[in-house]
Parts: C-alpha cells; sequence; structure tokens
C-alpha cells in the first residue's frame, strides 16, 4: 500500500481565518509589520510602524526584535529606524521566479501596450490591497511609475473592483468585512464604488477607475477566472485620465482588454493542461 498524501490545511473561501484555531495570530502579526514597508519607505521609525500596523508598542518590540534575528529586518541603532532586510527579498524574487502566470501572459500584455500606448499591469488581491505581479508598459511617454510588487487599494482601483465582480459571494463578505473593518469612515463610499462597478461589468464586461486612488490617472479592467478555484486575478490598462477615456476608450481599447483576457485565461489553462 502506497504512503497517503497529505494535503496541507486551506482556509474556506468566504470564512475569517483570524476565526479559526489553526491561525497563528503571532506569525499574521509579524507579516503585517513587513507590509508597512511601501515602495517610496527604506527606513521606518518604530512609532511608525506601531501606527502603520495597529499594534501595541511593545508588541512592535518583540517583533521586530524577530524579525532582526531572523533577518527580515535590519535596525539602525543610532536613529531607532527599521527597514527590510534581504531575507524578504529572498523570499520575494523566489515568489517571482516560479510564478509562471506573469510569464505566460507577458506576450499578450505586451501586444496589448503597444496596442493602447498605456500601461498593462496583472495583479492579485492581498487582504485589502491588489499587488501587481506583472507589469508592461508601451513605449510611449507614460505618466505611471509603477512596476511588479506595487501595491494599490483594493476598492478605489480598476484592478481591485475587477476581482470584486468576479469574485463568489462568500469572499465578497469577506473583502467587505476587512475594508470596513480597516477604515469604517470611508467603507460607504468604498462600497458604493464597488457596487458601481458591479453595475458596470454586468453592462460592459470591464469596471473603471478614474482619479480614485491617484490624481488624473485612470484604469479599465477586466477579471481573470483560471476557473481552478482560486480568486480571481484582473488585467488593466492604465494611463493618464485625459487620454483613458471617450471613444478611444470605450471602443478600442476595452474590447482589446476584454479580448487579451481571455486570451491568456485560454494560455494558462492550456499550460496546466499540458502540465
Amino acid at each position: 500500500m502506497g504512503r497517503q498524501r497529505l494535503t496541507p490545511p486551506t482556509p474556506d473561501a468566504g470564512a475569517d481565518p483570524a476565526q479559526d484555531r489553526r491561525f497563528v495570530t503571532a506569525l499574521a502579526r509579524g507579516l503585517a509589520l513587513l507590509r508597512c514597508f511601501g515602495p517610496a519607505d527604506r527606513w521606518l521609525a518604530h512609532q511608525a510602524l506601531a501606527r502603520r500596523s495597529g499594534l501595541p508598542q511593545a508588541t512592535v518590540s518583540r517583533l521586530t526584535f524577530t524579525l532582526c534575528s531572523l533577518g527580515y529586518l535590519r535596525h539602525r541603532a543610532a536613529t531607532g529606524e527599521y527597514a527590510l532586510g534581504p531575507a524578504v527579498l529572498t523570499l520575494g524574487f523566489s515568489m517571482l521566479s516560479n510564478f509562471q502566470i506573469g510569464r505566460i501572459a507577458r506576450p499578450f500584455m505586451e501586444a496589448l501596450a503597444e496596442h493602447t500606448q498605456a500601461a498593462i499591469s496583472l495583479g492579485v488581491r492581498h487582504d485589502t490591497s491588489v499587488v501587481y505581479v506583472a507589469h508592461c508598459r508601451s513605449t510611449a511617454r507614460l505618466l505611471l511609475g509603477l512596476d511588479v510588487g506595487t501595491r494599490l487599494p483594493f476598492a478605489e482601483t480598476a484592478m481591485g473592483r475587477a476581482m470584486w465582480c468576479a469574485s463568489t459571494p462568500g469572499m465578497r463578505a469577506l473583502i467587505a468585512r476587512r475594508l470596513q473593518a480597516e477604515d469604517a469612515v470611508r467603507w460607504p463610499a468604498r462600497e458604493a464604488g464597488l457596487r458601481r462597478a458591479e453595475a458596470d461589468h454586468a453592462q460592459c464586461g470591464y469596471v473603471a477607475s478614474a482619479s480614485e486612488w491617484e490624481q488624473e490617472i485612470a484604469a479599465i479592467g477586466v477579471a481573470l477566472d483560471l476557473g481552478d478555484g482560486r480568486e480571481p486575478l484582473a488585467l488593466t490598462v492604465g494611463g493618464p485620465a485625459a487620454r483613458l477615456r471617450g471613444a478611444l476608450l470605450h471602443e478600442d481599447f476595452a474590447p482589446a482588454l476584454v479580448r487579451t483576457g481571455r486570451e491568456i485565461v485560454a494560455a494558462i489553462q492550456a499550460a496546466a493542461w499540458e502540465d
């Protein structure tokens, strides 16, 4: 008799993993501390980490000591500030090098970038944010200085709204709870934007955002449902709001985006079948 393969437990879709007895709160807090660092952050003070993470300063002290000991953070004693350590880069590069979806999608994204002369991005959801896993720029001069690893808000972006529209009711409920807990004051406006996106998606097959997360930047997005039970990804076309509008956007760029999304899904599914 062959050995039985053990499948690691995974959270149920739509359930709050923090309520599960298998959830390790200390680990979650440590990862939350690492997520406090944005693309523009080199060093952050202890107080900034506590404020951004929402954790007590005593907890931050214990976590930073542990993360520094393991190489995930560096400490500058002269100022009391912290920076991400080499161990974080090792994890990131390992994930990206094995993220075959981005590799498969890139030729399609490059073709769409040249067609639209805009920025094309592929992303996944991470808690209440979206994260770029692939990004292509056209040869045109753009205002978007974004790249792989960029983290953007979920509710205010075309990428997040596209994911929302393709998510299951249970997953939507979980995301809504997270967004409301993150900022109860902003939640009504965020919810209204997500509901508008649902209506747009039902009518047009894509969603949009305009100057909502960054001034003068607009984007349209579609979800990529791979049909294997995982959360949907999203593909977006982004650029200056003054250009991404009118007939050019809705009669040219949007159909090209929808078509490219279908081509990427078909290519990923074909590659999975071959494997």
